[in-house]
């Protein structure tokens, strides 16, 4: 039985809507939020099934259950050492029966899913197994213990459908939700299942593993983090930098946080014992803010940052140049960051011709120097730090020489800032915006899955954010999005008619 495509064609009589699901109803429309790269629909649309729809609503307040939250629904999901059987108790809450999406007798369910063969059970109020066959139960509501059992299945597979579910789960959203319905759908259109009803009350689970105690880890871990974060950040000692030099300590405005996982970093840079750090992510993900936040917090100066798509070249250290009758040799202020300390950041580094780059092998080694063109051998200052940024797999960029990515002390993966922080900076720097962040953070976040689901060679970042929010005050949102947010899409007329659907999503006045 293929339960996939038979969801479509199955609906309860007493409503359409999709129980928990935001509104959407059986075959809505959800073109605007997510379309899978797989997907092989006429029109090329994105439409959700109630089945599938409660499936996920009622899993994602499962796993807040099993992780000690208040849902309403109880039980827990196992899964054995291969993760190729899963199974699933679940308890539900009085509103699923009295508003007609289990019959009014389900009080629990069982299933399990293995290979391609699936068992499923109902119990009463008492506890009882609600003894029958296939038939006595709506096909709608044997549905849902099936796609609860794969759906547990997948998530355990699956790492990316795991970090969704589990996001959607901590906090739901309209566009998740579609993007787990869409995937789920997506990956299993075709297959196959065998489906039978017995009682599964004495199912043994000797070989399975409790999400409940997966969730005690990972709190557990949660902790252990805080615990780094508590650390105190240290400085270096400003005495031993120049008045010149003191000028160039980043001065961020107060809405830029540094991130608790950066202290530990912070304090091993201050030591010495990371000279180098290599910070790496997607475009927008605030790389060279990092570099900043770090040199501000332990009050170490900039004095350079380079831009390696556009200025580096091989004089990078130093070059000729004429004065008056001579030809004198002056320095970079790279170059000066080495001999008196202090910080270079290199933009990009991944966009450098090899070539360019060649100096670093020598300045990074534990006795680090740099030979400049006049000859001159300049030791590296025991306060001399080097960050680098770059975007892994983007068009033009290469693969670090593995002689030079060795000798960073440090390489940090820089993550997506925080709803939180872009808020706050946001309000910090458009205070007009503040009643209508919730929603510009809406559009960026379904724009950014529009971006990764299709893997479009565009990029939509904060700035844009704030870009759109100065500009609203003379213009209002929808006339300034089609000159901050509209051009994202870089002429693509139909993705920039997606942008405008997004857009009109959301109440602007």
């Amino acid at each position: 039985m293929n339960i996939f495509k038979t969801a479509y064609k199955i609906k309860r009589e007493n409503s359409e809507e999709i129980y928990k699901g935001f509104g959407f109803r059986h075959l809505s429309d959800a073109t605007q939020y997510y379309v899978h790269p797989n997907n092989q629909s006429f029109k090329g649309t994105t439409t959700l099934c109630q089945p599938i729809g409660e499936a996920i609503s009622l899993f994602s307040l499962l796993l807040l259950g099993i992780s000690g939250q208040e849902s309403g629904i109880k039980g827990d999901i196992w899964l054995n050492d291969d993760k190729d059987t899963a199974f699933v108790y679940v308890e539900l809450s009085d509103d699923w029966r009295s508003m007609g999406v289990v019959e009014r007798n389900i009080y629990a369910y069982r299933a399990c899913c293995d290979d391609d063969y699936i068992a499923i059970s109902a119990y009463d109020e008492n506890g009882n197994y609600i003894d029958g066959d296939m038939e006595h139960l709506h096909p709608l509501y044997k549905l849902l213990p099936c796609f609860l059992s794969l759906l547990a299945r997948e998530v355990g597979n699956d790492d990316d459908m795991n970090r969704l579910v589990f996001e959607y789960a901590e906090k739901p959203a309209a566009d998740t939700f579609v993007n787990i319905h869409e995937d789920f759908y997506q990956n299993h259109k075709y297959d196959e299942y065998d489906i039978v009803y017995q009682d599964l009350k004495d199912f043994s689970l000797k070989e399975f593993s409790s999400y409940r105690s997966v969730y005690a880890t990972l709190k557990e871990n949660k902790e252990s983090v805080k615990e780094v974060a508590r650390y105190v950040i240290r400085t270096f000692d400003t005495a031993e930098f120049s008045e010149e030099n003191l000028q160039y300590i980043p001065n961020l405005g107060a809405e830029f946080v540094i991130p608790a996982e950066l202290a530990g970093i912070c304090n091993a840079i201050v030591a010495g014992d990371s000279r180098a750090v290599l910070l790496h992510g997607p475009a927008g993900t605030g790389k060279t803010i990092s570099c900043k936040l770090i040199c501000r917090e332990t009050k170490l100066p900039i004095l350079e940052t380079v831009n390696c798509t556009e200025n580096l070249d091989e004089f990078v250290l130093g070059k000729f140049i004429p004065e008056g009758e001579k030809i004198v040799f002056k320095e970079s202020y790279v170059t000066k960051a080495i001999r008196e300390g202090g910080a270079v950041v290199f933009e990009e580094i991944n966009f450098a011709k090899p070539a360019h780059l060649a100096f670093l092998n020598s300045l990074l080694d534990d006795n680090g120097f740099v030979r400049l063109d006049n000859g001159e051998i300049v030791k590296r200052h025991k306060n001399f730090r080097f960050f680098a940024t770059m975007n892994l797999g983007y068009f033009g960029t290469k693969e670090l020489n593995q002689a030079l990515y060795n000798r960073f002390n440090s390489i940090v993966e820089i993550a997506a800032l925080s709803d939180e922080a872009i808020q706050r900076m946001l309000v910090s720097r458009v205070p007009e915006c503040k009643e209508f962040t919730d929603k510009l953070l809406g559009v960026y976040h379904k724009i950014k899955k529009k971006i990764e689901a299709e893997e479009l060679d565009i990029v939509i970042s904060p700035r844009n954010l704030e870009n759109w929010a100065r500009l609203a005050k003379f213009e209002g949102y929808l006339r300034a999005a089609e000159k901050t947010i509209i051009p994202i899409a870089k002429c693509d007329r139909t993705l920039e008619n997606t942008i405008r659907g997004i857009l009109m999503l959301y109440k602007w006045c």
